[in-house]
């Protein structure tokens, strides 16, 4: 595994040299979004883990059992939502630099 990840970098980065590109400058280039992407993400997980707790607690109380499912599937389904809030602000700040 360790070799094919080398040498799927390596290949990457000949075809790179190939089309007169550098990589090294290509892999310096800084992710503007990327502590709004986290932090969102996160946030949406941590509102789907409370929202499953409070429902397991209240709602699904009755019945007894631990219910595991409701967790997972609130943590993707919040954790989703902020990822998509994310994509959106970026389109958004995106399309308003095109605009100026």
């Amino acid at each position: 595994m360790i070799f094919g990840i080398i040498y799927l970098n390596n290949r990457e980065k000949m075809a790179m040299i190939e089309r007169g590109m550098d990589p090294r400058a290509y892999k310096a280039q800084p992710a503007p979004y990327k502590n709004l992407k986290w932090g969102l993400l996160l946030i949406g997980a941590g509102l789907g883990l409370f929202l499953a707790f409070v429902l397991d607690r209240s709602v699904f109380n009755n019945i007894g059992e631990d219910n595991p499912a409701i967790y997972f599937a609130l943590i993707a389904i919040f954790g989703g939502t902020g990822l998509v809030i994310s994509y959106r602000v970026e389109k958004k700040e995106v399309l308003d630099k095109d605009t100026q």
